[in-house]
């Protein structure tokens, strides 16, 4: 019974893993020209698919009572999409004088281009008892700020290492992101009542769907037979994705909840999630779209892929101890009042 409940729990990882081996069995599957026309079903059927499904869950309604929190979202979405990829930049320069492949360093620069996930964060924040409604309201901005920043950010980051224009990026962003999530908020305006009684597992229809295009993406490396991943990079590349998101982690959480800082235990904890979580779910198609016809691009892919699992690994430790720290503090603000009156 524990082992199926392991299953059900973590099948999402399970399942990267099970399309990656199953990409290395049979990578002529899934190559572009192969049976499953990845330039069709991938690049635009996929992709659109997953946005149109974030458009149709993504309640707008909820995000209205954290909208005036207005220094809490600057300090997110500054940190998410300015500080970290600047941070990452200068420890990426610094790392290219060593012998890690210089593939896995790109990537890590991809990761810190992303913007927050639509899940992960709120699931943690709410877990710990966070403010959820802060979480959701930049977990959504950040999402809907990435399309058009985080393309802007890999171009700058990364140069024109893309065969894609520029332009060209952002006409396939617009028709594959853009329209397929407004299409999906004006569905949500007339099935709203629908979809709250019967709610439709929007979360796993989405990694479903992103399993497609990992498989889709590991396909075209493992069908390049001059490509080969250096194991003591790989195992260094993880060792520093820990260590970014250990270091950030604290620092937010130290800078949000000293004294004066104006925010709540409640907004700290929303705080440290949401500026330091990236998304798998939006960064993997729109890099599938930046990088289209690069045939390093699962080799720039692997950093986030290892992020994403980290991140739930790492917050959900996190999680007791940050309710009892929460609690705690929460208590002390609750006695001092108390405190006071019996003077």
């Amino acid at each position: 019974m524990g082992l199926l409940a392991t299953i059900r729990r973590e099948w999402f990882i399970i399942g990267i893993v099970l399309v990656i081996l199953s990409a290395k069995v049979q990578p002529s599957f899934g190559v572009k020209g192969g049976p499953l026309k990845p330039e069709i079903t991938i690049s635009y059927l996929a992709v659109s698919l997953i946005f149109f499904n974030s458009g149709l869950s993504l309640k707008t309604e909820e995000l209205t009572s954290a909208l005036l929190h207005v220094r809490l979202h600057l300090f997110v979405q500054s940190f998410t999409l300015v500080f970290f990829p600047m941070t990452i930049w200068l420890l990426v320069r610094v790392l290219a004088l060593t012998n890690i492949d210089q593939w896995l360093l790109r990537g890590l620069q991809t990761v810190s281009c992303m913007p927050p996930p639509v899940s992960s964060a709120v699931i943690l924040t709410k877990a710990v008892g966070g403010n959820e409604a802060a979480a959701i309201f930049n977990s959504a901005f950040g999402s809907f700020l990435g399309i058009v920043v985080t393309p802007t950010l890999l171009l700058l980051f990364l140069g024109s290492s893309s065969s894609v224009a520029f332009g060209s990026i952002f006409s396939q962003l617009f028709m594959t992101v853009v329209v397929p999530l407004v299409v999906g908020q004006v569905c949500r305006r007339f099935l709203r009542e629908c979809l709250e009684r019967r709610k439709p597992p929007f979360g796993t229809v989405s990694s479903a769907v992103l399993l497609m295009i990992i498989y889709s993406t590991f396909c075209d490396t493992f069908s390049n037979a001059n490509m080969e991943l250096d194991p003591t990079s790989l195992l260094i590349v993880v060792l520093i994705i820990f260590s970014i998101q250990l270091t950030f982690m604290l620092f937010t959480f130290g800078f949000s909840s000293r004294a004066g800082s104006g925010f709540s235990p409640a907004d700290t904890v929303a705080i440290m999630f949401c500026s330091t979580h990236k998304s798998l779910t939006l960064g993997i198609p729109m890099l599938k779209i930046v990088f289209a016809g690069d045939e390093r691009l699962s080799l720039i892919s692997v950093p986030l892929l290892i992020y994403h699992p980290a991140q739930i690994l790492l917050g959900s430790v996190l999680v007791p101890t940050m309710r009892g720290w929460m609690t705690s503090r929460q208590k002390v603000s609750a006695d001092q009042p108390a405190a006071r009156l019996t003077k």
